[in-house]
Parts: structure tokens; C-alpha cells; sequence
């Protein structure tokens, strides 16, 4: 079984930052534990530019964040391995991750991260849907949506379309 363990936006304006939560802080020891047991490791990262407000996500949801080369957008240190390689997104979802994942042959894939209600439900959706028959997981302690209700009705959703939750 080759394994893959995904890392989601574990970055400084998710957890610390402009959009950090109190239950993004509260992962970073698990998503830390998670990435020194895994045999191999990738991030994505949110990535935006400084015109994120005329944007559409921008308009829609108007708090400037993750603009690369700012503070904000780094992945916490604490839990990137070095050297592991980093998707970065415009978006929800990571096309580009899925095809790697799919082109890896991985058959046991993990996510963990924020936020469990946008960018890790569309990852993992992505993912399932380009590698059925693989076994596509998502560490619910090492999660943290927008809101406690978001993240159990992510899980809730990801769950019905056959993503297996671990403690």
C-alpha cells in the first residue's frame, strides 16, 4: 500500500493569523504528530496576490489572507518537513494535487487540516473522485473548520461519499 499524508493550508493566517480560529490552533500538535509518522508528506497552500479583494473569493469573502510572500502564507514551521513539496492554490481545491496523487499510485491517502468545511472537503472530494477505488481518508482530530457545526457537517458529507474518518 503506498500512503500519502496531504497537509492543508497549516498556514500562519489560518491558525495565528487574520482567519485563525481557536480549533485551528488546537490541531497543530496533532497534524504535527500525523507528519512525523508519515512516509511521505505534501502541503497545499492557499495563494493569493495582493488584489485578493477584486477577486471573487475576495468579494465574497473580503479578509486579504495567505498573500504569498507575506507572513501569513508561510506553513507553520512546526509542522513542515523540509524539502516536502507544496502544492499552491488559488482555490478551494488543488487540481494539480489530484493529478499527482492519482499519477503517484498512492492507494492510502490521509488529509488533515484547515479548513475541514472548504479546502479540505474539495481535496478530498477531488481526490476520491479521480481514485475511487483508493482509500481516502481524513483525520477528523487533526481538522478544524470555519465553525465546530462546518467541520462536523463536512465530515458528515465526506463521510456519506465514502471518505473514512479517523480519530
Amino acid at each position: 500500500m503506498k500512503k500519502l499524508l496531504i497537509v492543508v493550508d497549516m498556514q500562519k493566517d489560518f491558525v495565528t493569523g487574520t482567519l485563525g480560529t481557536p480549533e485551528a490552533a488546537a490541531i497543530v500538535s496533532r497534524v504535527k504528530e500525523l507528519v512525523d509518522g508519515a512516509e511521505e508528506v505534501v502541503y497545499t497552500a492557499d495563494t493569493h496576490s495582493a488584489d485578493y479583494l477584486q477577486t471573487r473569493e475576495g468579494r465574497f469573502l473580503p479578509v486579504p489572507h495567505c498573500v504569498k510572500d507575506t507572513a501569513g502564507w508561510e506553513i507553520l514551521p512546526e509542522v513542515y518537513k523540509a524539502g516536502a513539496k507544496v502544492f499552491e492554490k488559488p482555490t478551494f481545491g488543488s487540481l494539480e494535487l489530484m493529478e499527482y496523487v492519482k499519477a503517484g499510485g498512492y492507494t492510502d491517502i490521509t488529509l488533515c487540516g484547515v479548513c475541514t468545511d472548504i479546502c479540505v472537503v474539495s481535496n478530498a472530494m477531488l481526490i476520491k473522485a479521480a481514485l475511487p477505488e483508493a482509500e481516502v481518508r481524513v483525520a477528523a482530530s487533526a481538522c478544524a473548520g470555519v465553525t465546530p457545526e462546518k467541520h462536523a457537517a463536512a465530515l458528515l458529507t465526506m463521510s456519506s461519499c465514502q471518505i473514512l474518518l479517523d480519530p
